[in-house]
Formats: C-alpha cells, structure tokens, sequence
C-alpha cells in the first residue's frame, strides 16, 4: 500500500491550511468583541476547537506524508485509543481481562496487519467472524457468567466501531482503481475532509439557525436545521471536489451524501450509546472535542460503506 504526493494533495493540504488561518483569525476576533458570557463561552468552544483541528491536521498530512505504513499507524493508534474509551464507559470484570487482552493485543494489530498485507479476503472478516467467535469463547472459558450477554456484547461492538470500522480508512490505499494508481491518499482526504467539514458545518449551522431538535433525548444540539444545511453544504463541498477522485462529478455528489448522512447517523448513535452510560464524552484526550471517539463517531459510520461502495463500483 502506498500514500503518495502529487500536486492535487498539495493543493488540498493548502487548501485545509488556508481554512484554518482564516479560522484562527476569525476566532481572535470574535474573542475581543463578544461581551455576554454565553457568547464568551460558545467563541472559546469554538478556539478551542480550531486548535484541536490544527493538532489533528498536522498529525494526519504527517502520516500521509510517510506513506501507508504512518497511515496504518496513525489509525492503529486512533483505534486503539478508541477502543479504551468505549470499554472504559462500563465496569469490566476479573473474567473480561483477558478476552481484553486479547481485544487490544492481538486482534487489534492483527486487523491493521491484513489491511497492510493487502489481504481483502482477511480483513473483511477478522472481527466480524473470528473475533465475534472468540470473544464469547474466551470469556466463557472463566466461568464468571453474571451479565455475560452484557459483557461480551459491549466487547465485540467496541472491536466493530473502533477498530474494524476504523481500520477501513487506510484500507483505502489499498485499492486498485484504473486510472488512479498511486493516488488513493486523496481518496482517503476526501473521506475524512468531507466527513468532517459536514459535522463542522452542522455545527455552525445548528448555532446559527438550529430551532427544531431532531432527537432531544438524545443529542439536543442536533437540530433539523443544522442537519440540513450541513449535510447540504458538505455535499456541494464533495461534490466540488470530484477532480480528486476516481469519480464523475455526479458520482461524487452521491458519494459526498452518502458518507455525510453515515457521518450524521454515526455521531447520532454513538452519542445515544453516551446517554445511555450517562457521560457527556468518551474521554478528554483532545481540547474542544473530547475523547478519541468523540472526535471519529462520525468516520466509524462512513468508512466502511465508503470503502466496499469504491471498492465494488471503481476497482477492476
């Protein structure tokens, strides 16, 4: 697998570096005119989110830059980490350590292994087969059956949404798409850009018009309007960007609404998975966004549909 440079990534690295200068400046702005505390406080929400995204965006154009082998351990580690947070959510017991053990330590490197051997037939059944068979197996195997169902659920769908989800952006490299060798880094560009700008924009749109929720039990800043000028927005943003990828401009705009309404799903259900444990975040790894999984619920949802739809209609 490879991540190779050309000039297109360098126009799109520009372009993502441009955005957050303006975005930097626009937030030192904002800061010295609000005067209210509660527009103090959603300006300082949003610097800090702007400098989190720096961190992020420098961390990942490190990676592509050293070619498949930073980006499967960029991921790896975005899995692993990931991984904790949602396992620590619920208390674990003396009989789930090493079925743990063998979540982080094996079945985790072994996933992101196949996907860097190229091995299709492997990784796309690792977890989803094996894993789900060894997980119960190896817990039973401690006798300690109280709240089994419980305990080895939450096991394999930590292993589903945060690794094997995950593990399907570098898989991208991997594919062999006619006319576009040597260029799958910006495939993987465009997955997480437009998947990002999309929670980014329901963002500002929610705060700006967001009236009507669309689950209030569940996320109450999700509004109806934020989702649609979001959603919207993002996809004319993917749609506009189809110069980068293997697709025509109307493939694009049907990819982009794809991958940003998976993206919105993703967020919705993970954060209903937080209700449920009553926490606000996965954890507080990164500043304004807090934990790992806060910051991929989106991409968990995206990838892997993203990957197999390229995967099936683009590849020989």
């Amino acid at each position: 697998m490879s991540a190779a440079f050309d000039q297109q990534m360098v126009w799109l690295l520009n372009g993502v570096l441009g955005v957050l200068l303006i975005s930097t400046g626009v937030g030192l702005v904002l800061k010295k005119r609000v005067t209210n505390d509660f527009a103090r406080a959603v300006v300082e929400n949003l610097n800090a989110r702007i400098r989190a995204w720096w961190v992020m965006c420098g961390i990942f154009t490190l990676a592509v830059l050293t070619g498949g082998i930073g980006s499967l351990a960029l991921f790896g580690l975005i899995s692993f980490l990931a991984l904790r947070e949602f396992i620590t959510l619920t208390p674990t017991r003396l009989g789930d350590h090493r079925t743990l053990f063998w979540s982080f330590f094996v079945i985790t490197p072994l996933q992101y292994y196949l996907v860097g051997m190229d091995r299709y037939g492997l990784f796309s059944i690792l977890i989803p087969v094996y894993a789900f068979l060894l997980v119960p197996i190896r817990s039973v195997l401690t006798g300690d059956t109280e709240r089994f169902l419980e305990r080895v659920a939450k096991i394999q769908w930590g292993l589903m949404v945060c690794v094997y989800c995950v593990s399907h952006v570098p898989a991208l490299l991997t594919l062999k798409i006619h006319g576009y060798e040597n260029q799958n880094a910006k495939l993987l560009f465009y997955l997480i850009f437009v998947v990002q700008i999309s929670d980014v924009l329901q963002y500002v749109w929610g705060k700006w018009l967001g009236r009507y929720s669309i689950a209030p039990r569940v996320s109450p800043n999700k509004t109806w309007e934020g989702f649609i000028g979001g959603v919207g927005c993002a996809t004319l943003i993917g749609t506009a960007l189809w110069w980068v990828t293997p697709f025509k401009p109307w493939q694009a705009a049907v990819m982009s609404l794809m991958i940003t309404l998976l993206g919105f799903a993703g967020g919705l259900t993970m954060s209903a998975i937080k209700r449920d444990r009553g926490v606000k975040d996965y954890g507080a790894l990164i500043e304004g966004h807090g934990g790992m999984l806060d910051r991929i619920d989106s991409i968990c949802f995206a990838a892997p549909v993203f990957f197999h739809a390229t995967r099936f209609f683009f590849t020989d």
